[in-house]
């Protein structure tokens, strides 16, 4: 590539000298020539010029279209509680309970133990040590967030300190949710009158005041009976392969 360069810079130097010092009859074709190896120089620079603005505008459009996707996200968390609450609203009918769900975008820092990739350190602007947040991702639950050493710490789905309130299938069979330190999850605590099929959806109740009503949680995969109670085995919808951004629920109402 600097070869080249070098040999166009000194076949243009060797030009202008020629269009100098030889008669017009000479100068005339190398003029021409020097002016093709212009407009050619420039050229190539409008379409470097071009192309970096190109390249800039879709860098530009790129983030404008996360924060938008980030903006859609919010709203239909927002939404789906809002759509729930009226639906219950309507129900009681006349009701004046206050409906003020808030959720924030939220990052994770680092991982609070190597070797533990449940528990991740959040950045959190105003943080309340005294509660348990939701942490949703993409409309899925992700995990809580509790206080540890006053700072939010992250509890991913997997980790058996994350529990919380769930309801199963069609018949809405109440449970409490834990990690496993596996890919599976476990909920517990299911009253035996409550049938259970493979392939009934998961969702939070929203009666723990961590999470909304009907965010997603998993899937259930087997199920057993013991001692008055049923045990779910759910294959959750959450990856955690994306630990950068979640959505942390700051207020159910």
């Amino acid at each position: 590539m600097k070869k080249k360069l070098l040999s166009f810079l000194v076949l243009l130097l060797l030009l202008f000298w020629g269009t100098l010092n030889f008669n017009n009859n000479i100068q005339k074709p190398l003029n021409s020539l020097l002016n093709t190896f212009k407009k050619e120089y420039m050229d190539t620079i409008s379409s470097i010029e071009d192309l970096i603005q190109e390249h800039l505008l879709q860098e530009e459009t790129i983030q404008e279209l996360k924060k938008e996707l980030e903006g859609c996200d919010k709203k239909s968390l927002l939404i789906n509680q809002y759509k729930r609450n009226f639906e219950d609203l309507v129900k009681l009918n006349n009701s004046k309970l206050s409906n003020n769900p808030r959720i924030e975008l939220v990052r994770a820092i680092s991982y609070a133990q190597l070797g533990d990739m449940n528990k991740l350190w959040l950045d959190v602007k105003e943080y309340n040590t005294s509660k348990i947040y939701g942490l949703v991702y993409h409309d899925y639950v992700a995990g809580i967030v509790v206080p540890k050493e006053g700072m939010p710490l992250a509890l991913l789905i997997q980790d058996p300190k994350s529990s919380y309130a769930v309801q199963i299938g069609k018949e809405k069979a109440p449970g409490i949710v834990h990690g496993n330190n596996n890919k599976e999850i476990i909920v517990t605590f299911i009253p035996t009158w409550y049938k259970l099929n493979v392939g009934d959806e998961v969702v939070t109740s929203g009666l723990d005041d961590i999470f909304f009503k009907g965010i997603k949680v998993g899937k259930v995969i087997s199920f057993t009976s013991s001692q008055g109670y049923q045990k779910a085995i759910v294959q959750p919808y959450y990856n955690s392969k994306d630990l950068h951004y979640f959505y942390m629920i700051k207020k159910v109402h």
